[in-house]
């Protein structure tokens, strides 16, 4: 009976015994079941840290814009100051010749320039044209050009002296006032104003600017615009036929102490067949046949 008791017993005690075990089992697992809500915790990574820096790399932009916007106008103030500054400390850009007078009609064929009348500031022949002619000088170059009515006429008188076995050739005509005036500027900045004025024009006062003047030579460019042009034989043929075109030899022989210049054969002036003829005919300057001087009477 006791063998038959222990068999019972030893069964219920290994049941019981795995009760407990299983039930422990349960319940050291249960509790493992909460710690799964980290699974909750997933929301979190956008979190609200992302807003910021939004907000942060927003408001940079903003403030290097505002900032770039005031840099600008302070470039400029220094540019505008060196610029001003530059004609100041070697070329003066305005120099005043109070003892010049500025001429009333400068697009008449017959005005007077000279060291004591001047061109207006502004004014610029409207009806430059380049004649053809033969010139010394690069083609299209400024230059070449001169008043239509003049340029017309200069081709004429080219014309002739082929005709007669004289070659001529154009040296330079017009000039605008902004190449004078640099250049007069040039002038003054390396020997001063007094001394410029003795060999140079002032701005408004060479005759080149009416574009009624030219310089020529023979078409070979020997003694081009030189006092030995005066012994050629395009100088002779000049002097004898140009006022039939209505040219004049601007600056005659024996007249500087009027016109202001030494004697210049090769310089060219237009003024039209009628008043050169006349000049021509009476021996005066423009000068003389404008009235801004006396005529002088010719000595023997």
């Amino acid at each position: 009976m006791r063998n038959f008791r222990h068999r019972l017993l030893h069964p219920l005690v290994l049941v019981t015994a795995l009760t407990f075990v299983l039930s422990g089992c349960s319940s050291t697992a249960a509790p493992q079941e909460p710690q799964t809500p980290p699974s909750v915790e997933t929301p979190t990574p956008p979190k609200k840290e992302e807003a910021k820096p939004k907000e942060e790399t927003t408001s940079p932009p903003a403030e290097t814009l505002k900032q770039e916007q005031p840099e600008q106008p302070q470039k400029a103030k220094p540019t505008e100051t060196k610029s001003g500054e530059k004609p100041s400390a070697g070329q003066p850009p305005e120099l005043s010749f109070p003892d010049i007078e500025v001429v009333g009609e400068p697009e008449s064929v017959a005005v007077l320039v000279n060291k004591q009348r001047k061109l207006p500031e502004s004014y610029q022949p409207n009806d430059l044209v380049f004649p053809n002619v033969p010139y010394l000088l690069p083609e299209k170059s400024e230059k070449r050009k001169m008043r239509k009515e003049a340029g017309g006429a200069l081709e004429q008188l080219f014309a002739a002296a082929q005709a007669d076995g004289v070659q001529l050739a154009g040296v330079s005509a017009y000039r605008s006032h902004a190449y004078q005036k640099a250049l007069f500027n040039r002038y003054v900045k390396k020997d001063g104003v007094e001394k410029a004025r003795t060999y140079s024009a002032v701005p408004g006062t060479s005759e080149h600017e009416t574009g009624l003047a030219i310089d020529v030579s023979g078409k070979d460019g020997k003694c081009a615009a030189m006092s030995c042009f005066a012994g050629t034989k395009e100088a002779k043929w000049l002097d004898e036929n140009v006022e039939k075109f209505g040219f004049i030899i601007r600056y005659p022989e024996g007249k500087d102490a009027i016109t202001g210049y030494i004697y210049e054969p090769w310089h060219l002036r237009y003024v039209g067949v009628e008043i050169a003829q006349e000049i021509r005919e009476k021996g005066i300057t423009l000068e003389e046949y404008s009235g801004a001087v006396p005529v002088s009477t010719p000595t023997n």
